[in-house]
């Protein structure tokens, strides 16, 4: 038998209920009840075959609270008139809250529709868009609405995290809960209170006028002859990007590595630095307009992720080279293979003839599924060689 049972019919408002559409009735827009279900009811045949499977199946469906059935009468050659449900109806948004025992988180959205349209009304457009979501957040949603309300009353602040004072409510808590906020301070606040250039939760704090943590630059100077500090020769140092982009350093060479081993053991060199390299994401090495003055050289995993890395770095630095990124080094290291997981496939379009050759060959498994040869991995021994001839080739050297 394939009629409609009272089951099915709580499984329809099930469906409604996981897609929001019943807890939008609280928000008292054009409401979809009295709602008709969909009921597939037997047919002559049935009632001629099955008359007693029809009549228990009516008198079950019949029994069901919060549904209401319209019934017509039917005339069969066989069995007479007889009356069967003809339609299934569930009439308020109260019926299908209690059929489907969702009393208590109905309430609460209620609760929580209440609470927004006194306080924070152009919100009531998240809680529509979002009901289920909101009730995941009842707990904390009067919180929410206070950092919003905060948001409102101190548009683009100019202040750090941190220092967002609330009653009760922490900066971690803000942290935690950037996603939705972003969502909710966007219907909040007017639109030149918000940076729209700025996206994701990762900035968050850009895109709505708070201070971000400076991005650090790390960096070693590989040549004894050049001074930044008093104290030891060639020296570790962090600045800040901005600090970074003021200095007034007299070298010939920038080179960035991705790998901090091979960032502190990397060989001196006349007029040089060395930058630990930040993956992807060079906007703030961007800021410091003196490396155009430089030669760049990056040196990062021969994987395809390695030579997308370098490509996006020419999308600020035209005129940087790669060294040790080449198919000789990676032939010569075959013993240290190892695997990646995600590989690559987008087009580079800022390689080199040789580099665009052996990303090809990578991303498209030509050598082996999923190659690549991380540059911890390659001997020191090829690393001073390799450096020192491609400083030759240019007239440079090592100071040893």
């Amino acid at each position: 038998m394939t009629w409609t049972e009272g089951e099915d019919l709580r499984a329809q408002l099930q469906r409604l209920w996981e897609r929001g559409d019943i807890l939008r009735e609280a928000l008292a827009g054009p409401s979809r009840f009295p709602l008709r279900l969909t009921l597939k009811l037997p047919g002559s045949a049935d009632i001629t075959h099955r008359f007693d499977q029809v009549r228990a199946w009516a008198a079950s469906l019949s029994t069901q609270n919060h549904v209401r059935l319209e019934w017509h009468e039917t005339r069969h050659r066989v069995q007479g008139t007889q009356g069967l449900p003809a339609s299934a109806w569930v009439d308020s948004a109260e019926d299908a809250v209690n059929w489907l025992r969702k009393r208590r988180e109905w309430e609460r959205f209620v609760a929580l529709v209440c609470a927004t349209r006194q306080t924070r009304p152009q919100l009531l457009a998240w809680l529509e868009k979002r009901p289920l979501r909101a009730l995941e957040l009842a707990e904390v949603w009067t919180r929410l609405l206070a950092v919003v309300g905060w948001f409102i009353d101190h548009p683009q602040p100019g202040l750090y995290l941190r220092q967002v004072d609330l009653p009760g409510i922490h900066s971690k808590f803000i942290e935690v809960h950037r996603g939705v906020l972003t969502e909710l301070l966007d219907l909040a606040l007017p639109f030149d209170a918000v940076n729209v250039a700025q996206t994701g939760s990762s900035q968050f704090a850009g895109r709505y006028g708070l201070l971000e943590k400076p991005t650090r630059i790390r960096f070693r100077l590989l040549d004894p002859a050049v001074v930044l500090m008093a104290g030891p020769l060639c020296p570790d140092v962090t600045l800040d990007a901005d600090s970074f982009s003021r200095l007034q350093l007299n070298v010939r060479w920038v080179f960035i590595t991705e790998n901090e081993t091979n960032f502190l053991a990397f060989p001196q060199v006349r007029n040089a630095i060395v930058v630990f390299g930040a993956g992807y994401g060079w906007e703030a090495l961007a800021r410091s307009q003196w490396l155009n003055a430089c030669a760049l050289v990056y040196w990062g995993d021969i994987d395809t992720h390695g030579f997308a890395i370098l490509n996006q770095l020419r999308g600020h630095f035209a005129h940087v080279v790669s060294i040790l990124m080449d198919r000789e080094t990676l032939l010569a290291h075959a013993v240290h293979w190892g695997s990646e997981d995600k590989p690559s496939r987008v087009d580079l379009p800022r390689l080199t003839a040789g580099e665009q050759a052996l990303y090809d060959d990578l991303r498209d498994n030509r050598i082996r599924k999923g190659l690549r040869l991380e540059q911890e991995r390659i001997s020191y021994g090829w690393v001073q060689r390799c450096l020192q001839n491609f400083l030759s080739a240019t007239n440079n050297a090592l100071p040893y």
